[in-house]
């Protein structure tokens, strides 16, 4: 019974700030009797450890969901929101209800289940539940822009994963913008404001 008590869930989103694409989120439930070694705050890991960290987790962990919210949501309802709405898809694609979940950051999403939630600052160095959704999360969306740049390689975004770089703002002004970019964001905005709003 302790045990079903103390299913700690981590939660983190990855893709805030990208011009394109959607935000993902990550939940996962460790298993304490499957412990997995190096996990950290997915920004400070190499590509390479990332992926072999993500392969372990997905192995390992007692459950794990990933969800995202889409550039037409992002546009629709910001991307704070939408970044909530993503979090809480993943805390409830988990196929084992959690006891408690702990989210990165200052603010907890909506859940569709009544499950006690709390946010944590840098919660992805702290909290080895987040560590490990933040690691799936990331490498999740780095898959989805790899996936994009075959689709659009003038773009670069198997290089820069849809941040507003300058080789990326470069690609806009050259080619234009696309449907997977987010429209309300600023370079985005600016430059459909320029040219009537026409879609590549």
């Amino acid at each position: 019974m302790a045990e079903q008590q103390n299913r700690l869930c981590g939660v983190d989103e990855a893709g805030r700030g990208p011009l394109a694409g959607a935000v993902f989120a990550a939940a996962v439930i460790l298993n304490p009797t499957r412990p997995i070694s190096g996990l950290a705050d997915s920004k400070k890991l190499s590509e390479a450890k990332r992926d072999a960290l993500a392969l372990e987790i997905r192995e390992k962990a007692l459950a794990w969901a990933i969800a995202s919210a889409s550039v037409e949501e992002i546009d629709q309802i910001n991307i704070l929101h939408a970044s909530m709405l993503a979090m809480a898809r993943a805390v409830d694609a988990l196929a084992v209800t959690p006891s408690e979940v702990q989210v990165d950051g200052n603010r907890t999403p909506k859940l569709f289940k009544p499950l006690p939630v709390s946010a944590i600052v840098k919660g992805d160095a702290k909290v080895a539940e987040i560590s490990a959704a933040s690691i799936l999360a990331k490498t999740a969306r780095d898959a989805e822009l790899v996936a994009l740049d075959a689709q659009y390689p003038a773009y670069g975004f198997a290089r820069h994963k849809g941040y507003p770089t300058a080789e990326h703002l470069a690609a806009i002004a050259e080619h234009g913008v696309l449907s997977i970019h987010r429209k309300t964001f600023g370079p985005v905005k600016a430059w459909l404001a320029t040219h009537q709003g026409e879609l590549f």
